[in-house]
């Protein structure tokens, strides 16, 4: 069992920046990992990133790459996500996501087990 914690939303505006954090207990292992996803009203869930639980690999959505960036706390097994130069189509309840294996597709919300409850990430223009 994993318990994933989230916070940091909030109402930014456009070009400004946030960092969310995602504190992960529970059974680890180097072999999983942590995604990001993100849903807008009335959109499907979408991936925004992941990072491999030993901090080494990050991965990132065309979308947001060079913008955000996903880092990982050892001593406080949280994960972080901060996103700069915000743009009004980021607006989305934001998610942190726990996946057992690495080599599984890290696009699809379906492979995560265990999701954190969500925060809203407002972005005015």
């Amino acid at each position: 069992q994993v318990q994933l914690v989230e916070s940091g939303g909030g109402l930014v505006q456009a070009g400004g920046s946030l960092r969310l954090s995602c504190a992960v207990s529970g059974r680890t292992f180097s072999t999983n990992a942590v995604g990001w996803f993100r849903q807008a009203p009335g959109k499907e869930r979408e991936f925004v990133g992941r990072i491999t639980w030993t901090g080494l690999v990050t991965s990132y959505a065309d979308s947001v790459k060079g913008r955000f960036t996903i880092s990982k706390d050892i001593p406080k097994n949280t994960v972080y996500l901060q996103m700069d130069s915000l743009k009004p189509e980021d607006t989305a309840v934001y998610y942190c996501a726990w996946m057992s294996q690495i080599y599984y597709t890290m696009t699809d919300p379906s492979k995560y087990e265990y999701w954190g409850q969500g925060t809203q990430v407002t972005v005015s223009s």
